[in-house]
């Protein structure tokens, strides 16, 4: 049987990747990209937990910057959920403004 060909998970248009607590939202080509920290976590069930604070950043992908100095904006959410949200809008914002 043919293997089927694994597609990256994605959210309105634009690939996550996760690393731990680490989500990152966008193409690693483009000038910007949102990285999501799951900073404090509630357990749901014996098998899944739900984040209750997450750090959002709108970081340059520029590699000519130190890490400090490629953040552009950041906050923090009180959900996976509103932090996605909130890195879509400004990650859309970001990639349009040019």
């Amino acid at each position: 049987m043919a293997e089927a060909k694994k597609l990256p998970l994605e959210y309105k248009g634009y690939p996550l990747m996760r690393k731990d607590n680490v989500i990152y939202y966008g193409r690693m080509t483009d000038p910007y990209i949102i990285q999501m920290q799951i900073m404090g976590s509630i357990p749901v069930d014996e098998e899944i937990t739900m984040a209750t604070k997450v750090s959002v950043q709108l970081q340059s992908t520029t590699a000519d910057q130190r890490s400090r100095d490629r953040v552009v904006r950041s906050s923090e959410k009180n959900s996976l959920y509103a932090a996605m949200d909130l890195g879509y809008i400004w990650l859309n914002r970001a990639l349009n403004a040019r």
